[in-house]
């Protein structure tokens, strides 16, 4: 696929092209966005457009879109082409190994063997551990010549500042509401019923909290259960010391990166749900709601509070998110965005 077949992103993707016409592309780039896949895909275009035997021009005559069909851009689409290089997290564990990001940055280093430019893609770059992100970090103060950095991201705010200050961010459209898994449609409904239906005033809204912290404590313990099963750590006993450390602290990071993932899901559905709560104390259409199904639960307490409080509402939870990407204490942050809330 070219840029050609993003017309959604049209915007994002005209920037790119200036840059490729002016001969300013950066050295390192931050996509962010909520399909991953799109993500991956611009980013292939851009690698096939730099590699492009026979790309359309613009009006300076500087390749602004690949051709989609010559052999650079085949061997792109199936990914093996020698100067393009991907890293994705592990399958089992979810995260961006420090192995697989010094695979990388050596490769990178190389100069490229067939095409004018090295192209390193990190597919779901916020999974980076410390150790990773650290690694990395040297790259991208000082890139090597004729290579271009891709990070892509669904969850840019899991980065280390110092990963985000040094990369040109393009942020692309798209519904940031994601399809819930069975549990936390559940959860949400069940939430919303108790909200709406429930004791009112402190005692309510502690009930409430009490049905979050249950629900995400129940989550972690499936989690950590889930990926504990499918470490090396359950598989193999006579592993030497220092490979089981190393092991034991990666299984740790990837239960707090999941974990962290899921419960900003968990609230970013809470906080849709709450934007409902405002659009029916506006009295706006009901076509306008995240989850029409909830409705009835969303009336009765748009019903009691004036839109100026289920405004506030959004904007509590919002802060709740900002505290929770720091490294403030869980409950504490939940119990003070809850209580802020009036329903």
């Amino acid at each position: 696929m070219s840029f050609a077949d993003y017309p959604a992103q049209l915007q994002v993707i005209q920037l790119l092209q200036r840059s490729l016409e002016r001969g300013r592309l950066g050295h390192a780039y931050l996509f962010s966005g909520s399909d991953l896949d799109e993500l991956e895909g611009v980013a292939r275009a851009l690698a096939k457009t730099l590699n492009c035997l026979q790309p359309r021009r613009g009006a300076g005559g500087a390749a602004i879109d690949c051709c989609d069909a010559c052999l650079p851009c085949r061997k792109i689409d199936h990914g093996n082409h020698g100067d393009v290089h991907w890293v994705r997290p592990e399958a089992k564990s979810r995260v961006v190994k420090v192995e697989a990001m010094r695979d990388l940055i050596r490769e990178v280093n190389l100069k490229p063997i067939e095409a004018e430019h090295k192209v390193a893609i990190i597919a779901g770059a916020d999974r980076m551990n410390a150790s990773s992100a650290n690694a990395f970090l040297k790259t991208l103060e000082e890139p090597p010549a004729r290579s271009v950095l891709i990070l892509l991201s669904t969850d840019p705010q899991y980065l280390l500042e110092t990963i985000l200050s040094r990369c040109l961010r393009l942020s692309f459209a798209g519904s940031p509401l994601r399809p819930l898994d069975d549990e936390q449609r559940a959860w949400l409904e069940a939430f919303a019923q108790m909200a709406g239906e429930g004791r009112q005033g402190l005692l309510g809204r502690y009930q409430l909290l009490g049905t979050l912290a249950a629900h995400l404590s129940a989550r972690k313990e499936a989690l950590t259960t889930d990926l504990e099963a499918k470490s090396p750590l359950s598989q193999y006993s006579d592993l030497e010391t220092d490979a089981r450390e190393r092991m034991e602290e990666e299984l740790k990071a990837a239960i707090e990166a999941e974990y962290r993932r899921q419960r900003a899901d968990l609230l970013a559905a809470l906080q849709w749900w709450l934007r409902d709560v405002w659009l029916l104390a506006l009295q706006c259409d009901q076509a306008l709601l995240a989850y029409p199904a909830l409705a009835a639960h969303s009336g009765k307490v748009a019903g009691r509070i004036p839109p100026e409080a289920a405004l506030k509402n959004l904007e509590a939870i919002e802060e709740t998110q900002r505290i929770l990407h720091t490294n403030a204490q869980e409950a504490l942050a939940l119990e003070v965005g809850l209580l802020k809330l009036a329903l």
